[in-house]
C-alpha cells in the first residue's frame, strides 16, 4: 500500500501535496521533517520579531498570531491507491465526436 501526505492548514483544511511514499515510515518522517521546516522558519521569524519590534506588547501579539499560522499546520499520511486521477480515461470506442450540423437554410421561391 502506498500513503500520500496530507497537510492539514490551520489544523482544518486538507491540502493535498502529492507526496507519495511506498512506506508508512516514511510519510511519517516527511511529516517530521515539514514540521521542522516550519519550526525552523518561525524561529528565525521570532528572532527578527525580537530584534526589530520595539514595543514588547505588540511583538507578544504578534508573535502568537505567526506561531498559529505556521505552527497550527500538520501532517498526516493517508491510504492511496496507487492511480493516477488526473489521468484521463481512454474509450473502448474511439470514435470522433461529432459536430452538430446546421439544417440548411430555406430559400425563398423566385417570384414570376
Amino acid at each position: 500500500m502506498k500513503w500520500m501526505l496530507v497537510v492539514l492548514v490551520g489544523g482544518m483544511t486538507p491540502v493535498n501535496t502529492d507526496l507519495v511514499f511506498d512506506k508508512f515510515a516514511d510519510c511519517l518522517a516527511a511529516d517530521e521533517q515539514m514540521r521542522k521546516h516550519y519550526t525552523d522558519a518561525f524561529e528565525v521569524w521570532d528572532r527578527w520579531a525580537a530584534a526589530n519590534i520595539e514595543r514588547r506588547r505588540e511583538y507578544s501579539k504578534v508573535r502568537d498570531l505567526q506561531a498559529k499560522r505556521l505552527l497550527s499546520n500538520i501532517g498526516t499520511c493517508v491510504p492511496h491507491a496507487g492511480g493516477d486521477p488526473a489521468a484521463p480515461r481512454q474509450q473502448s470506442d474511439p470514435t470522433p465526436p461529432q459536430t452538430p450540423q446546421a439544417a440548411p437554410t430555406p430559400q425563398p421561391s423566385p417570384k414570376t
